[in-house]
């Protein structure tokens, strides 16, 4: 079993920066892998990123790629989501996710979800 607890959303200005953080309890933090979702009202949950349990793969959004960066902390228990260059399409509720074995860009792929982090990005 696996809890995860996001935190670090907030309201930014145009072009500014967040970091989003992910601190997962329980054991063997390393066999998952960590995905990045986000979803607005009414729309279907959307794949940002997702980074393997070791760190070292990582896959982006078109959308997104080149201004947001996965990253993670196995010593932590802890991942990350760095937003940059962050315009008004961004805004949206932000969730992470862990399955065990690699990631996938669907999100019935998930078991675990955290609570969701709002981002609001004003123009």
């Amino acid at each position: 079993q696996v809890q995860l607890v996001e935190s670090g959303g907030g309201l930014v200005q145009a072009g500014g920066s967040l970091r989003l953080s992910c601190v997962a309890s329980g054991r063997s933090f390393r066999n998952y892998a960590i995905a990045w979702f986000r979803q607005a009202p009414g729309k279907e949950r959307e794949f940002v990123a997702g980074i393997s349990g070791s760190g070292g793969t990582t896959s982006y959004a078109d959308s997104v790629k080149g201004r947001f960066t996965a990253s993670r902390d196995n010593a932590k228990n802890t991942a990350y989501l760095q937003l940059s260059s962050l315009n008004a399409e961004d805004t949206d509720v932000y969730y992470c996710a862990a399955r065990q074995g690699g990631y996938y860009r669907s999100p019935q792929e998930y078991t675990y979800w955290g609570q969701g982090t709002q981002v609001t990005v004003s123009s």
